[in-house]
């Protein structure tokens, strides 16, 4: 192989990593995050950490499954009986291959493994609780001036969180439905907004939950409230923007210094090692 063409083969891996930092980008999407494509094999998991028998569950654990989403039928104690599973199955599989790792290493592994997949549930509710997080931030601006023009129109704060709820269609609008159902069923009020400042994981709806209370308690005026919390709301996102921007332009300054230009750098030399024709 020739100088030129190990050039140009370093040239076009040294670019599309340059491409690929330069394109890696986080953008919130309306979908929800986290979807079950393995809900057999949970499944199988909580069925055997059932009979394996369940640690207590942490105090915290149902606000975090809140937090992330998670549907009612899925309890603390199906979280840890997934636990004691995921571990179950590390164990067997990391039985056979430790036994080949040389001294001391054996043992580490054997139980290093079931205590690292025992933590694989609680990586998954805090990746989805993060990632609710951020498709809420994009829209919770949105979803606040829909409640103040409600409530500016008169409606009660049931009827318009079932209205905001019917009309928004992302992810808070699913949660503002949720409650409106709640409440039309019975549940107490309390209870609701409680809980639907639990499965928003952000400070705009623990705020909301806040203003809704003070407006049943005490006859305060609700729009005032929305309008205060919609305009905050906004400020956040853009200063998050903002200060998200300011630490790109370094990193894109990086990339161009490290990658680009020795990519173009090793084009000319490929080219001119055609050129002179050497090998």
């Amino acid at each position: 192989m020739t100088a030129g063409a190990l050039a140009a083969g370093a040239a076009v891996s040294i670019g599309f990593t340059a491409a690929a930092e330069l394109l890696a980008t986080r953008r919130p999407r309306g979908r929800r995050p986290g979807r079950r494509r393995s809900t057999w094999l949970i499944a199988v998991l909580t069925r055997v950490g059932r009979r394996l028998g369940v640690a207590p569950a942490p105090d915290d654990l149902l606000r975090r499954l809140a937090a992330a989403g998670a549907p009612a039928s899925l309890r603390p104690a199906d979280v840890m009986a997934a636990k004691t599973g995921a571990a179950l199955l590390a164990l067997l599989v990391a039985a056979g291959p430790a036994t080949t790792l040389p001294g001391r290493l054996a043992p580490v592994a054997i139980v290093a493994a079931p205590l690292a997949a025992a933590q694989l549930p609680e990586l998954w509710l805090r990746r989805r609780a993060r990632a609710r997080a951020r498709v809420m931030t994009v829209e919770v601006a949105d979803v606040l001036d829909l409640l103040r023009v409600c409530a500016q129109a008169g409606r009660s704060p049931n009827a318009a969180l079932g209205e905001v709820g019917r009309r928004h269609r992302g992810m808070l609008g699913g949660e503002l439905r949720r409650a409106a159902h709640e409440l039309a069923l019975g549940r107490p009020r309390e209870e609701v907004l409680t809980m639907l400042a639990l499965r928003c994981p952000i400070e705009e709806m623990a705020a909301l939950a806040g203003a809704l209370r003070r407006a049943d308690r005490h006859g305060a005026p609700l729009a005032p409230a929305l309008t205060a919390l919609a305009t905050g709301a906004r400020s956040s996102r853009a200063r998050a923007v903002r200060e998200q921007a300011a630490k790109a332009a370094p990193k894109i300054q990086l990339v161009v210094a490290l990658l680009l230009v020795p990519a173009v750098l090793l084009l000319v030399g490929a080219a001119l090692a055609g050129a002179f024709g050497v090998g």
